[in-house]
């Protein structure tokens, strides 16, 4: 913190008056703050990898050079761990998406922008490779075989693998290898912003202006154009996807001559390829890291995967009939909760690990301790064993301590619920922890979970088990 301070001191000439946090959903592990004083304000950055930081800096002076619109840099410290930034405020274009979809108003205009951000990528990928020295890439300069396989095994491991669908690893690598085939075979003479979508877009004096693309290299265009249109949270409707890839190809005519049907035959396989990197990132970020807002972005991404499966060919015959098994599996069914409606999310967690996040921001619920239960976990035959298992649901049901456990947790929930239905109230979490998180909290957290759902049927309940990676829609 000192550093930016410093920093702003050094720019502007006066103390900073405030210098406050910003917080968002992000993936990063950057700190962002806004600091202000003197008519003057800045945003300052704190990063946790130099080669990183350098990347960042780099690309955006290059890019402020060809008149693309980032922010601009003030000053960096001299480690190149800290620097401060213009200020582009608050409007952010996903965010005004959901705004417009919520009161119905402003939607053409919203549409015209993305579009409008559209239009520009090209300008990005052409000219914004001209002159790049890649090498500063972070973490690498280029889309290639290890970037890919990377990312299709960040799929694998961490999203397909705790889902609990079985699968043959040597089948679904064989179709792996020849979809990075595919992939690899595309020019990659361009930039890849790779995070290129409508959170990463500020909105300033009207016009689109770029962040967070420090994680961009050489390689090819299409793979852009997906992350963008299809970016699963902003659920962009079939006709939204189509009105902003004409605008994209309409701009893409400047730079390079364009066979249409080839076109958009690459961007449908880079489409399959950015859907499940991005729930490879969700279920890392979600079910490993435990940040929740990553586990409740999880369908909308299933959803896209869906509605790709459902007009495909099967080049690669494995993976199709596994991501069509994947994409049935019961808890990755529902829609995210709906507005008005009270969603209560019951965990089961292991303590050794902290407890659970809360993505809503209320920080408030409950948290049911339940170590002081008989511990199955103490005995060989149920180590390898969880809670939803018969012979620990046995082991916890004839020693009986549980059940007066619950009854107690019941008395304090209920009433809670029932308050909170009444007073309109979207959000509440009830979380069990034990050593493990396996076998006593997993218990308590299905009886809970279900315990509610008879209870009160107008609930939304979301049963997540986070040390097993598993989560349910009630």
């Amino acid at each position: 913190m000192n550093q930016l301070i410093e920093l702003y001191k050094g720019r502007f000439a006066v103390e900073p008056e405030l210098c406050i946090p910003l917080t968002g959903g992000s993936a990063s592990n950057r700190k962002y703050f806004r600091l202000s004083g003197g008519g003057k304000s800045c945003i300052g950055v704190i990063g946790t990898d130099a080669r990183e930081n350098e990347a960042f800096l780099t690309i955006a002076g290059h890019f402020r050079a060809k008149g693309i619109n980032v922010p601009e840099i003030y000053a960096v410290s001299q480690d190149r761990m800290a620097y401060i930034q213009e200020d582009l405020g608050d409007v952010v274009l996903f965010d005004m998406l959901m705004q417009a979809r919520k009161t119905g108003e402003g939607l053409e205009i919203i549409e015209s922008m993305l579009s409008r951000t559209m239009a520009v990528l090209p300008k990005i990928q052409f000219e914004g490779a001209e002159g790049l020295d890649f090498s500063i890439c972070y973490p690498q300069p280029s889309f290639d075989r290890r970037m890919v396989m990377f990312d299709l095994n960040y799929f694998k491991y961490c999203f397909l693998k705790p889902s609990g669908l079985e699968f043959d690893e040597v089948a679904l690598q064989d179709d792996f290898e020849k979809l990075a085939d595919e992939l690899l075979s595309y020019d990659t003479d361009t930039f890849l912003y790779r995070d290129f979508n409508a959170r990463n877009v500020m909105i300033k004096d009207g016009e689109p202006y770029f962040v967070d693309f420090q994680g961009g290299r050489r390689g090819p265009v299409f793979y852009d154009v997906a992350s963008f249109a299809w970016q699963a949270r902003a659920k962009f409707t079939d006709s939204q996807k189509e009105m902003m890839l004409k605008a994209y190809l309409d701009a893409y005519t400047a730079y390079s001559s364009l066979n249409e049907q080839e076109f958009r035959n690459a961007l449908r396989l880079f489409v399959l390829f950015r859907l499940l990197q991005v729930l490879g990132a969700y279920g890392f970020r979600g079910w490993v890291e435990h940040k929740a807002n990553f586990v409740t972005s999880i369908p909308a991404a299933i959803e896209e995967l869906k509605a790709w499966l459902a007009d495909t060919s099967d080049r690669y015959p494995y993976l199709m009939e596994t991501l069509r098994r994947l994409v049935a599996l019961p808890g990755f069914k529902d829609k995210l909760p709906d507005e008005g409606v009270l969603e209560v999310k019951v965990y089961s967690f292991s303590f050794r690990k902290g407890v659970p996040y809360d993505p809503s921001g209320n920080g408030g619920g409950y948290v049911f301790d339940c170590r002081a239960i008989h511990n199955p976990g103490r005995y060989e035959p149920y180590k390898k064993l969880t809670g939803r298992d018969e012979p620990v649901i046995k082991f916890l049901e004839d020693d009986g301590e549980v059940f007066g456990f619950l009854e107690h947790a019941y008395g304090v929930v209920d009433p809670h619920v029932e308050t909170y239905m009444k007073r309109g109230f979207s959000s509440l979490m009830v979380s069990f922890g034990c050593t493990g998180g396996q076998h006593r909290s997993v218990y308590c957290a299905e009886h809970m979970a279900h315990h509610l759902a008879q209870k009160y049927p107008g609930l939304r309940i979301r049963l997540i088990h986070r040390e097993q990676g598993l989560v349910s829609l009630m």
